[in-house]
């Protein structure tokens, strides 16, 4: 009798772990097996920022709207009665959980496509993994790297919402050869976004009459530039372009008006967030920028085709973080919106999905008015950037 008990309990218990097994099998399928999970029920996307780390005065807000336009999409039915489900990675700032994350989008949760990358490496990172794969990927970063470097054509899988290179550097150089400041220094981060810039500011500045008395390099990680500006004051330059993002630009601005180098400073559309400000106090002021309209939306005219658009996201960004809304954020609305179009146009086949992208067509976003072709997979031309100066820590629409 007692085997008898034993063996109908070690029955049930076999069972019962069975069950639990079958379970959680089912789980896993539901929410993102082999397949993607239920087509009939979501879309999956999937997001990589930098969240947090060097780049976070970029990435956060970026996440934030994903995350905020996603919910509103959602609220309204979803794309074709399907909701999409995110599935939101941050890349922590490094080259290498980026391309984890990448990986992971991919060959794990099968997502439909992917928004992302905040730096120009990072994003340069994730590309191979995405053309191969052939899913839709969408960079927010800004480098023109993201078309084939031998050719500069589009590849194939890869677009961006944020202004690249080829569109802020001769605006950039617009601006010098309008003041009539012709001997400059170029002062550009030591990674692929200041390489990027540079090799753009290189081919073009002979066209505008420009040309570099001297060039250096400053590191993402810069605390102290003083040594290196030493040697850009003895150049003796007109003017000083900073090419870099928030939190390295803030230091070297802070360390040219430290040592009394007093000309005008350009930089990068890379420090059009607050934190720039916040960063490089009282040396901010004074800087001259190309950037989205975003940051000088109140001063912009009633004729203009993005204002409208422009005041909607700002009031409902700040409204739902209380904080300001950022040029960077902005590309990432741009970015789920001509994503979502997509998908209302193509479903989530991922060649017709491509097809779709490519043929985006007069979409007013933020970063600007976007017509994608074969051509061309960023679609934003001069007139998407304004000239701002920061004049008492708050931008001034230049002229």
């Amino acid at each position: 009798m007692k085997n008898i008990k034993l063996w109908i309990f070690g029955l049930m218990a076999f069972v019962l772990v069975g069950a639990m097994a079958a379970c959680g099998n089912k789980e896993e399928t539901s929410s993102g097996g082999s397949d993607g999970g239920d087509k009939s029920e979501e879309i999956k996307i999937g997001s990589i920022i930098d969240a947090s780390g060097s780049a976070a005065p970029l990435g956060k807000p970026e996440e934030e709207t994903i995350k905020m336009i996603i919910d509103e999409v959602n609220e309204k039915g979803g794309v074709d009665g399907k909701k999409i489900k995110l599935i939101s990675i941050d890349s922590k700032s490094d080259q290498n959980e980026a391309v984890l994350g990448m990986k992971k989008l991919i060959e794990q949760e099968k997502v439909t496509a992917i928004i992302g990358g905040t730096i120009s490496g990072n994003s340069l990172a994730m590309i191979p993994l995405a053309e191969k794969a052939q899913v839709p990927y969408i960079s927010l970063a800004a480098s023109k790297q993201v078309n084939h470097p031998d050719d500069n054509s589009p590849r194939d899988w890869t677009y961006k919402t944020a202004q690249g290179d080829d569109v802020v550097i001769p605006k950039l150089l617009e601006y010098l050869e309008d003041k009539k400041l012709t001997k400059v220094a170029w002062l550009g981060v030591a990674n692929s976004y200041g390489t990027s810039g540079h090799e753009e500011f290189e081919k073009l500045k002979g066209d505008y009459g420009i040309e570099t008395v001297i060039e250096e390099e400053f590191e993402a990680t810069v605390n102290d530039a003083k040594s290196m500006l030493t040697r850009v004051k003895k150049a003796n330059p007109q003017a000083i372009v900073v090419w870099g993002t928030a939190q390295e630009s803030a230091v070297v601005t802070k360390n040219i008006r430290e040592i009394g180098l007093d000309v005008p400073i350009i930089e990068s559309h890379g420090i059009g967030t607050k934190e720039f400000i916040e960063l490089a106090g009282d040396a901010a002021n004074g800087v001259i920028f190309p950037a989205g309209k975003l940051l000088v939306v109140d001063q912009l005219g009633d004729d203009d085709s993005q204002k409208e658009v422009l005041n909607q996201f700002k009031e409902s960004y700040e409204n739902k973080f209380d904080k300001a809304a950022s040029t960077f954020g902005g590309h990432a609305f741009d970015a789920v919106h001509i994503l979502v179009n997509a998908l209302e146009e193509a479903g989530t086949d991922k060649e017709k999905l491509r097809e779709a992208l490519e043929n985006t067509e007069g979409f007013v976003g933020i970063s600007g008015v976007f017509n994608m072709s074969a051509e061309d997979h960023n679609g934003l031309k001069s007139d998407s950037l304004a000239i701002i100066e920061i004049k008492d820590g708050s931008w001034t629409k230049g002229e």
